[in-house]
């Protein structure tokens, strides 16, 4: 397949992020105590290993990917969106680490994630290619969940904040915007 030069560079940037992100997890996984936070690990690794063999495919082979990256469902697992079930945390960084608490673990993937998630949609946008592009939409959609997986986990935890919004916050929110009439094609 012939790529344009930036469809090139972005893969090859998104490709060297995909050896950091398996390289952490391989060893997050190893070094997870919490079996929850082993088992979404272990269950993720195999989707970020494709996500790289696709994109090895797209560099390197003249016909594209033979692969298809599947997207994993959405999985809510917390009773509750807006409140957390335990007490939060306190957190300070450690300035001498020998090996990762699963705090940490929890961390470092979720900003991975994030930061994942956000570099697909941005390198989806200039895909002129659409096959590219609709892999990174669903390499987004990958992190996007992966993320929500995580982040409950830390929910949970007491390792990531959750509060409800204050009514006042939302009356003042809902108040400042005025829906639109939809045309009729939309109703």
């Amino acid at each position: 397949m012939q790529l344009a030069v930036h469809e090139a560079q972005e893969l090859n940037e998104l490709t060297m992020s995909c050896v950091n992100s398996i390289t952490n997890m391989a060893c997050f996984i190893n070094q997870a105590q919490d079996p929850e936070l082993q088992a979404l690990l272990q269950k993720h690794f195999p989707l970020h290993i494709r996500d790289y063999n696709i994109k090895v495919e797209f560099l390197s082979q003249v016909e594209g990917a033979s692969m298809a990256l599947p997207v994993p469902d959405l999985n809510p697992v917390l009773p509750s969106f807006i409140s957390p079930s335990t007490t939060l945390q306190p957190v300070m960084p450690r300035t001498s680490v020998q090996q990762f608490n699963d705090r940490e673990i929890g961390t470092a993937y979720l900003l991975t994630l994030k930061r994942a998630g956000r570099e697909y949609a941005w390198a989806a946008m200039e895909m002129s290619n659409p096959d590219i592009r609709s892999f990174l939409e669903k390499a987004f959609q990958m992190s996007s969940h992966h993320a929500y997986d995580v982040w409950q986990w830390m929910v949970k935890k007491g390792y990531y904040p959750l509060e409800a919004a204050s009514p006042t916050t939302l009356v003042a929110l809902g108040g400042f915007y005025n829906k639109v009439q939809e045309p009729a094609m939309m109703q």
